[in-house]
């Protein structure tokens, strides 16, 4: 094994690196990695970034790697668990990758709920399931539903239906719980109205906070497509929830984005908890940045590590 030249190494994807093309988004992404490496240079740290794909990079050679922008690895879910395997004997994963692999799968959600946090009515229906999607919904009183998989982000494979829309995408469900598990969720009206919140917890401890709106007509709140974004000052009441939402994990991760929408009844409740890959908009916040790495730091220094 070689000698450690790096304490961290920031993780993105290979789109992320040296674009030929730097659109707004792309510039986004640049800038985020880059305030958290700038963050952690700034406490004298040896940070570099890369391609969780880069099978030129001695992994073994850092000594912890941070998942920022790895945003393939839901398209890439096999290729990607192979590699996180993999890696594992080399170097440090922050988050742990025990926390990672609780999250990666949507199946999470129950495990919180059997905590007493409040999550959207969701049936899981697991791979290769026989039944249609209309048994499915016919055994709900449900309007509106989201179907999605278990594993997935940025709206990957989501859909928004109506019962009059089930038999429809029946072929659509048909391919995809051939190949994965699926969830099927009540759809929460509010979303249109309220948008949804993303509440950023580092060290256990609330950081900062922005709220998503989709555009006119869609549900789907991310900036991919159209959504509008905006600082947000929380109740305290999100920000409890939020934190007992990480509590609930089953160890504490050194950075979440957990996501609140208000239910039906105009509720808080979790939508997403986000703790793999989450955009955690340092640039909307001048000091979220160094939060990030005042917690990781403190996991560096850990007695437990030493």
């Amino acid at each position: 094994m070689s000698e450690k030249q790096y304490d961290f190494t920031i993780l993105t994807d290979h789109r992320w690196i040296n674009p030929k093309r730097i659109d707004d988004y792309t510039s986004n992404v640049l800038l985020e990695d880059r305030l958290l490496l700038e963050a952690l240079e700034r406490k004298h740290f040896k940070v570099n970034r890369k391609s969780w794909d880069d099978k030129s990079f001695d992994w073994s050679s850092t000594k912890f790697v941070i998942f920022r922008t790895t945003w393939d690895y839901f398209e890439r879910f096999h290729e990607f668990n192979k590699w996180l395997k993999g890696v594992q004997n080399k170097t440090g994963l922050i988050n742990p990758r025990e926390l990672i692999l609780w999250n990666i799968d949507k199946h999470y959600l129950n495990d919180l709920e059997k905590k007493g946090i409040p999550i959207p009515p969701t049936i899981f229906i697991e791979n290769k399931d026989s039944r249609t999607l209309t048994e499915i919904a016919k055994s709900t009183s449900w309007k509106k539903f989201i179907l999605k998989p278990v594993v997935s982000g940025g709206a990957y494979n989501t859909f928004m239906l109506e019962k009059k829309d089930i038999e429809e995408h029946e072929h659509i469900f048909r391919k995809l719980i051939e190949k994965e598990a699926m969830m099927l969720q009540e759809f929460q009206e509010n979303i249109f109205e309220m948008g949804e919140v993303s509440l950023m917890i580092f060290g256990g401890k609330y950081s900062h906070a922005v709220l998503k709106k989709a555009k006119q007509g869609d549900f789907r709140v991310q900036d991919d497509f159209g959504g509008t974004l905006q600082d947000y000052e929380p109740k305290q009441k999100e920000i409890d929830i939020a934190e007992a939402c990480i509590l609930a994990c089953p160890q504490l991760p050194l950075y979440a984005r957990v996501d609140i929408m208000w239910d039906n009844n105009k509720e808080p409740i979790i939508g997403e908890l986000e703790m793999i890959e989450p955009e955690l908009w340092f640039r909307r916040n001048d000091n979220s940045a160094d939060k990030l790495a005042d917690a990781i730091a403190n996991y560096y220094h850990s007695p437990v590590l030493s």
